[in-house]
């Protein structure tokens, strides 16, 4: 079941003051990228994610997320060197990224496909 929309902006509210208070906090970053998005707030949603990486350079989900709202912006080159770099940290769920929506742009190009390729399981 979705969240009516007002728990979604109370939420990002709560989380941009405690942001506020603490801009370096990756935990709160990661989360208001997911609620910036959530709500359609993409290029905030970029922002946080781009802050993420920075923070936490060896974070493959950070990576992925910053993939995720690259390739919401059309941003396709970006979005695969992200996805890259998230495999190569160690980025490995094959199958949500088989089916993440944020990435339907990308799937129907070669690059996709390798790297899903990197991803499937070995039977």
């Amino acid at each position: 079941m979705a969240k009516p929309s007002h728990d979604i902006e109370f939420e990002t509210r709560f989380f941009e003051s405690v942001h506020k208070r603490d801009p370096r906090f990756p935990d709160v970053v990661e989360i208001l990228g997911g609620l910036y998005t959530k709500q359609g707030r993409i290029a905030e949603g970029l922002k946080m994610d781009r802050k993420l990486v920075r923070l936490q350079p060896d974070n493959a989900t950070a990576h992925y997320n910053l993939a995720c709202s690259l390739a919401l912006i059309r941003r396709k080159a970006q979005a695969f060197q992200a996805l890259e770099r998230a495999i190569e940290l160690g980025y490995d769920d094959f199958e949500w990224m088989q089916h993440d929506p944020d990435l339907s742009g990308l799937r129907d190009h070669p690059s996709f496909q390798k790297l899903l390729a990197k991803l499937q399981p070995q039977s």
